[in-house]
């Protein structure tokens, strides 16, 4: 029964993490490759936050930088590759996003946008990384561990 119950949470985390990734990847492929880097931080960033206290370099270098964290931390929560880092990447995006949207509008509505996103990243976050059988993460790590028992080449047992 307990088997049964784990390969469950691993498919719900997979599930999570795969839905997560995609959100996330998909945006950062359609502001890389479509939109560019510099056309984003301008659509997003620069004009719409000129008349604020925030300075320009700042705006650029975020406005550059998010597009690239997305698609890269993205696709990295899609293959369960260095999920932890992954994840704490993408939260900063989301608060940077909470952030701008608080400074133009401070009673923007978060449900549609920031808080299903942050549910998923926090699901996948809090849960045991070990529990996250069905990732590039777990199956580097069973690899070590099974190197780590196994004698070298050429040895005598």
């Amino acid at each position: 029964m307990n088997e049964g119950r784990d390969r469950d949470r691993a498919w719900a985390i997979l599930f999570a993490r795969g839905v997560l990734g995609l959100i996330f990847f998909m945006a950062g492929v359609w502001k890389v490759f479509e939109l560019t880097p510099a056309g984003h931080a301008h659509k997003y960033f620069v004009d719409p936050y000129a008349d604020t206290f925030l300075p320009t370099w700042s705006l650029w270098a975020v406005g550059v930088a998010v597009p690239i964290v997305e698609l890269v931390a993205g696709a990295l929560v899609i293959l369960g590759l260095r999920v932890r880092t992954a994840l704490i990447a993408l939260g900063l995006v989301l608060l940077v996003v909470t952030f701008g949207h608080l400074l133009k509008e401070p009673l923007y509505e978060f449900h549609t946008h920031v808080i299903p996103r942050l549910a998923l990243l926090l699901f996948v976050l809090v849960l045991p990384r070990e529990e996250d059988r069905f990732s590039l993460d777990a199956l580097l790590e069973r690899r070590r561990k099974s190197s780590i028992h196994r004698p070298p080449e050429g040895s005598v047992p």
